[in-house]
C-alpha cells in the first residue's frame, strides 16, 4: 500500500479509536436505556412487561438487564442486542432487525455501509460469524474502514477533503462546493451540508431540501427542466454527478458571476452530534482537521509529503 493510503488509514483510526479494536464507551449503558424507552413508547410495550423480559437470563447465564449495565464497548452492547432479539419475543417486537448500535469496529463504520459494501464485494465470514462481528474484529474493521475511506474516486487535491467525506458521507465535501455555487447563482445562501437530496427513511424516494428546491427555482436561468434537474441531484453519492448538465452549468455560471474559478470542494459546515458526542463544538471540519494532522505527521515519520 503507498504510503498516502496507509497513512490515511493510519490517521481516522487514531482518531476513531487511539488505536483500540474495542474501544470503551463512557455512559454507555444509559445510552443504550435511552434507545431502549424510546423504542418501548413508539410501540407502546407497558413498562411491566418489558422489565420481566429484561430480567430473563441470556444465553451467558446474566439477564439481558445485566449485560446492558455492564456493557462497556460497542461489541459487547451490540451482543445483547442480537442475543434478546434472537431469544426474547418481545425483542423481535421492540428492535426486529434492528440493532441500535450503528457504528462498528475501530473505524466506527456505519453498518449501513458495511452490508452495502459487502453486498457489492462478499466479506469471507468464518463458521456462524455475522457481517457485525466481522466488523467489530480488528481485520474486518480496518477492511471495511479502509473501503470506506479509499475504495472510490474523489476529485480532491487534498486528502482533508476525503477525510471529511469520510465523517459526512462520500463526496459530501463536492456537494458542499456545489451548494455554495449554487447560493452563488440564486443569491442565497445555503448550509453547505453536502447533502444535495433527502431520502424518506427505510425507502428510496427523493424528498426536496433547501439545496434541491434553490437548484429547481434556477431551471430558466440553467435552460434545464426540472425533472432533469432532479435526476442530476440524486448522484450526489456518485463520481457521476461531475458530468450532469446541472453540475456544470451551476459552476460555469457560479465562475462568471465570481470573477475565478471557484473551488470544487469545501469542508462541510456539519456540527456533530449524537449520544456519545459529548462535546457541543465538534463539526466535520473539526474531524477533518484532526485527522488530516495525524496523517501529515505519519508521512513526515515516512519520509513522504503532503499532496
Amino acid at each position: 500500500m503507498a504510503p498516502e493510503f496507509l497513512c490515511a488509514t493510519i490517521a481516522v483510526i487514531g482518531q476513531e479509536s487511539s488505536f483500540v479494536v474495542d474501544p470503551v464507551v463512557t455512559g454507555l449503558g444509559q445510552i443504550a436505556w435511552r434507545e431502549i424507552d424510546q423504542r418501548r413508547k413508539t410501540y407502546h410495550v407497558p413498562q411491566l412487561l418489558l422489565d420481566a423480559a429484561l430480567d430473563l437470563r441470556s444465553p451467558d447465564g446474566k439477564t439481558y438487564r445485566q449485560r446492558i449495565d455492564g456493557a462497556k464497548t460497542e461489541r459487547h452492547l451490540s451482543a445483547v442486542f442480537e442475543d434478546f432479539v434472537a431469544q426474547v419475543p418481545l425483542g423481535e417486537k421492540l428492535f426486529g432487525g434492528y440493532n441500535p448500535v450503528r457504528t462498528l469496529g475501530s473505524m466506527q463504520v456505519s453498518i449501513d455501509f458495511i452490508e452495502e459494501y459487502a453486498r457489492q464485494r462478499p466479506f469471507p465470514l468464518s463458521g456462524r460469524s455475522s457481517l457485525r462481528a466481522a466488523a467489530f474484529s480488528r481485520r474486518g474493521g480496518i477492511y471495511f474502514g479502509t473501503a470506506h475511506l479509499l475504495d472510490y474516486p474523489a476529485p480532491y487535491d487534498e486528502p482533508i477533503y476525503r477525510f471529511a467525506d469520510y465523517n459526512a458521507g462520500r463526496y459530501a465535501s463536492r456537494n458542499a462546493a456545489f451548494q455554495s455555487a449554487v447560493s452563488i447563482v440564486a443569491g442565497i445562501r445555503l448550509d453547505l451540508d453536502g447533502a444535495l437530496v433527502n431520502y424518506r427513511q427505510k425507502s428510496s424516494s427523493a424528498v426536496l431540501s433547501d439545496t434541491s428546491r434553490l437548484a429547481l427555482s434556477l431551471a430558466p436561468q440553467l435552460g434545464l427542466d426540472e425533472r432533469q434537474i432532479m435526476q442530476d441531484l440524486q448522484y450526489q453519492r456518485s463520481a457521476d454527478f461531475e458530468t450532469t448538465s446541472t453540475y456544470r452549468r451551476v459552476f460555469s455560471q457560479a465562475d462568471k458571476l465570481a470573477g475565478v474559478t471557484l473551488p470544487r470542494a469545501i469542508l462541510p459546515q456539519i456540527k456533530l452530534s449524537g449520544p456519545k458526542i459529548s462535546r457541543n463544538n465538534l463539526s466535520t471540519a473539526w474531524f477533518a482537521g484532526r485527522v488530516n494532522t495525524r496523517y501529515g505527521v505519519c508521512l513526515s515519520r515516512n519520509g513522504s509529503s503532503l499532496r
